[in-house]
């Protein structure tokens, strides 16, 4: 199956036609979809999303583990479903997008949450190339694919927001300056991989500047999360707080940032 493009007519006039169930979009709540939603930081925005009144469909690799955590929101009253969206198999993103279009017709907020970590990557003399590999197809490539298959039904929102998952770690500025915290995290591949992720958000802002489309990279901290092996000083409903604080942003939100709960972050 082949994702659709920004400029595909056909594609976009399927959108454009969509009625779902007798309403006119105007009479549905806002819609967002949230990748690597099934645990973590992933989770947790997708239950604050849907508490904030957002129809929330949950992204998970494992469609089996995505109707799980699903399920345990429903049960809280909650408006999620889980979809299949594996970042490295570009057959389920473009399924996704079809499923999107045909029950929503558009789409709110995209928040590309999904992401890795690798055992073999370490410092640039020693980090595995495969690891590299791996973690820039997931956390860079894949993120990529899924936004740009998720666009045309962005395009239909009147107030579209993309919120990356980013990491200060990402930072050139910060991974130079031998006085930050976080000049010994060498991890080539990682940093690497969401350092792209964050030429994504500035390339992409620029681009998107005269839609209504808002498009920023968010650190949500330190959590306490798999990826992290469990460590970190903020719980996963902590670390949440601040990409759905970026997922909802008024009429006022500014585009293209780098930003951390302590405040801005340099590129």
């Amino acid at each position: 199956m082949r994702i659709p493009k920004t400029n595909d007519p056909s594609y976009i006039e399927s959108i454009n036609s969509a009625n779902i169930r007798g309403k006119s979009m105007t009479d549905l709540k806002k819609v967002a979809l949230v990748t690597g939603a099934n645990k973590g930081i992933g989770l947790e925005i997708a239950r604050q999303l849907a508490e904030a009144d957002i129809a929330v469909i949950m992204g998970a690799r494992n469609l089996q583990r995505g109707r799980h955590a699903a399920r345990d929101l429903e049960q809280a009253g909650l408006a999620v479903e889980a979809i299949e969206i594996d970042l490295t198999n570009e057959a389920t993103i473009a399924a996704a997008v079809e499923t999107i279009a045909a029950k929503y017709g558009r789409l709110d907020i995209l928040v590309n949450n999904a992401g890795i970590v690798d055992a073999e990557d370490g410092p640039p003399s020693l980090g595995s190339t495969a690891a590299a590999r791996r973690q820039m197809e997931t956390n860079f490539l894949g993120t990529l694919a899924v936004t740009q298959a998720m666009l045309p039904l962005l395009r239909r929102s009147t107030t579209g927001r993309i919120v990356n998952l980013a990491t200060t770690l990402g930072s050139l500025a910060i991974n130079g300056d031998p006085t930050s915290p976080y000049y010994e995290a060498r991890l080539i591949g990682y940093n690497a991989s969401k350092a792209a992720l964050n030429m994504l958000t500035v390339q992409l802002a620029a681009e998107l500047r005269d839609t209504p489309i808002v498009v920023n990279s968010v650190a949500p901290g330190y959590v306490q999360t798999d990826l992290t092996g469990g460590n970190g000083f903020m719980t996963p409903a902590e670390g949440a707080r601040l990409p759905v604080a970026y997922a909802l942003l008024g009429p006022d939100a500014i585009s293209g940032s780098f930003v951390e709960p302590q405040g801005k972050v340099p590129w």
